[in-house]
């Protein structure tokens, strides 16, 4: 990633999205500490409320349309994610503030897992008015509707899970995914997906697609090893037709990303992914995004961030 360098300090606030709860709430007593260490960079600090996802988003969108001259975001990837809706293709520069059970987007494009060392390498970045580029990925669905992600898109196995998951009323907490995980996995069957790829088409069946800018999902899991947020393109992960006992046997190597040299995995890359199959909703970051059909792009350079 390439630094870009400003003469002077941006203007503006800082503007900081909080989610609370995120992780478990285990950070949540080092938040003084954070917004010191933001203020520390000598700009105003402007905490942003909100009490849902969707008004997470509203706000930073106000807040940026407002003038911030720059938005921190501290939690997981679905702080993350509803953050970016709001910076991307904008000259505001971001900070994620590793937070939460997942923050595969901080870590994979360079911040320090640390809550308090991130911040302090945002802070030295808004003193020095300096920011590095990355890509993201913008993602279209039939009707126009358009949604940004930075790390992983998931359309297959694990989408399915988080959609079963989220109509669960029980159990509650990690439970209810783990059970949703053994009825999908009892119900487990290749779909048909197509996948246009830069214009080429491929009919393939598959239990699993990923689509992403950065290597990592699911706090840590190597989903799209050779992703890399800085070379224009996305990697697209392929499993194809695997029974449940080849799916529990492989899955735990996508830590590691080993997982791609198993036979029936298959990766491609390209610029532009359109990507179709019946029932499936997406999703993106983690969170629950647009329904199939969509059009993936990778945009270079569409988020700045302050490292």
């Amino acid at each position: 990633m390439l630094p870009v360098t400003a003469d002077d300090h941006l203007p503006g606030p800082v503007a900081v999205l909080v989610n609370p709860s995120a992780g478990r709430g285990r950070h949540r007593a080092l938040l003084p500490r954070l917004l010191d260490g933001l203020a520390a960079a000598g700009r105003p600090v402007r905490l942003l409320s909100a009490s849902s996802p969707g008004e997470a988003e509203a706000v930073c969108r106000v807040a940026v349309a407002g003038g911030a001259g720059a938005l921190v975001a501290v939690g997981g990837d679905g702080t993350v994610h509803r953050a970016v809706q709001a910076v991307a293709g904008t000259d505001v520069p971001f900070g994620p503030v590793p937070a939460g059970t997942g923050n595969d987007f901080a870590l994979d494009t360079g911040f320090p897992a640390d809550p308090l060392a991130a911040v302090a390498v945002i802070a030295e970045a808004l003193r020095s008015g300096r920011s590095r580029a990355v890509d993201l990925a913008r993602m279209t669905d039939t009707d126009g509707v358009e949604r940004w992600y930075g790390a992983v898109l998931a359309a297959g196995f694990d989408a399915i899970v988080n959609e079963r998951a989220n109509r669960m009323r029980w159990p509650r907490g990690p439970r209810r995914y783990d059970l949703a995980i053994v009825v999908e996995l009892a119900r487990l069957r290749p779909r048909r997906y197509t996948l246009r790829l830069d214009g080429v088409s491929h009919e393939v069946d598959a239990v699993l697609v990923a689509v992403g800018n950065c290597p990592t999902y699911g706090g840590g899991m190597r989903i799209c090893p050779d992703a890399d947020p800085t070379d224009g393109l996305l990697d697209v992960v392929v499993a194809g037709r695997v029974n449940r006992r080849t799916l529990i046997r492989v899955k735990p190597r996508i830590y590691q990303g080993t997982h791609v040299s198993h036979p029936l995995v298959t990766s491609y890359r390209a610029r532009t992914v359109e990507l179709t199959a019946d029932g499936i909703t997406s999703y993106a970051d983690g969170e629950r995004s647009l329904a199939l059909p969509v059009t993936i792009s990778a945009v270079p350079g569409a988020l700045r961030l302050l490292r």
